[in-house]
């Protein structure tokens, strides 16, 4: 990348002259602020975007230059893990492993066999068949890297594949970075993680306001791949019963509170009715799956706690009614 400025049509400057080599195999975080850059600089990577001055070269490709209909062979040699991930929600684990392959023309048994190796290295060889809304997130980021390995990358580009996760979640995610590192594939991390940063002996490259205000290479005085994954055990043993506790209370609030809005409202009826257009839609091939799984989630609970307020009415009315005929036989009484 040499003296590489991108500046919208809005007048936003994204990147201003930025010039840095990085070498086959490195490691490389890239760090910096929120607007600072990070993004712009991994999409001009992958030719998602031109640069508005300079010189973009990734291996033999000069992307400033590069022909649409090269783009392919670029991004097969570039893998990128967006940071929202952009998995399809309708497909299994596998099915969106297996995309790019399928793009690319492979024979399909062939790429089968390639994705089961991939699921295998992440750890979701025993998900595999599940859809995204069935796992977590760190297991989402793992589908993510897998997607991305998938046609033997010799780069990595990783947009912020912590951001979001628990400490034992991130410090798993970049023990797996670090071991495909390991394995000759260059990676650039994009991350606002700084105590990992902090932690590991690799090159940091920040970014402020579009500028490269800084380009560090780290002494091996950091924490080594093996010491990250011993880490990263420990602290799954100590947040491991904690998490997921804490997951299962967070999905039973949140069933809760889509019972509540029936049962405080009352919309028996509106329940009802869902409830047959979603078994209607259930038949009908062209329903997602992931929507079956959603749809599934509430519905059994459901009943229950509608069974339950229609018992809990019937029951009023009926001491209702009781209270009303003890008054008037004591009036009976009375006269």
């Amino acid at each position: 990348m040499e003296n590489v400025s991108k500046v919208f049509p809005t007048g936003t400057s994204a990147l201003l002259n930025v010039t840095l080599v990085i070498e086959p195999g490195e490691f490389v975080f890239l760090v910096g602020h929120t607007g600072s850059g990070k993004t712009t600089l991994l999409r001009l990577l992958v030719r998602d975007m031109l640069p508005t001055e300079g010189r973009v070269v990734v291996g033999d490709f000069d992307v400033t230059k590069l022909p649409s209909k090269k783009i392919p062979e670029l991004r097969k040699k570039v893998g990128i893990i967006f940071q929202d991930l952009k998995l399809l929600m309708d497909r299994t684990i596998t099915e969106n492993v297996l995309l790019p392959l399928q793009v690319a023309g492979m024979d399909r048994e062939e790429a089968i066999k390639r994705v089961d190796e991939l699921l295998e290295d992440v750890g979701l060889s025993l998900h595999k068949e599940k859809f995204p809304v069935q796992l977590s997130g760190g297991e989402l980021q793992r589908v993510a890297i897998a997607r991305a390995l998938a046609l033997r990358p010799e780069v990595l580009l990783a947009d912020e594949p912590t951001g979001n996760l628990d400490p034992q979640t991130a410090l798993d995610i970049v023990a797996l970075l670090l071991r495909i590192n390991e394995s000759g594939t260059t990676v650039v991390m994009a991350t606002h993680n700084i105590e990992i940063v902090n932690k590991i002996a690799k090159r940091v490259i920040g970014l402020d306001s579009g500028k490269l205000v800084k380009d560090e290479k780290k002494q091996k005085t950091g924490v080594s791949k093996s010491e990250v994954e011993k880490k990263a055990k420990q602290e799954k043993e100590h947040y491991g019963k904690h998490e997921k506790g804490k997951q299962l209370d967070e999905k039973e609030k949140r069933t809760e509170e889509h019972i509540n809005v029936f049962v405080k409202d009352k919309n028996i009826e509106a329940y009802q009715e869902e409830k047959k257009a979603t078994n209607r839609q259930k038949g009908n091939g062209l329903f997602s799956a992931f929507k079956k799984v959603s749809f599934g989630l509430h519905h059994e609970v459901l009943d229950e706690k509608v069974e339950e307020k229609e018992s809990t009415e019937k029951n009023n009315m009926s001491n209702n009614e009781k209270q009303d005929n003890n008054k008037e036989e004591k009036k009976e009484i009375k006269k």
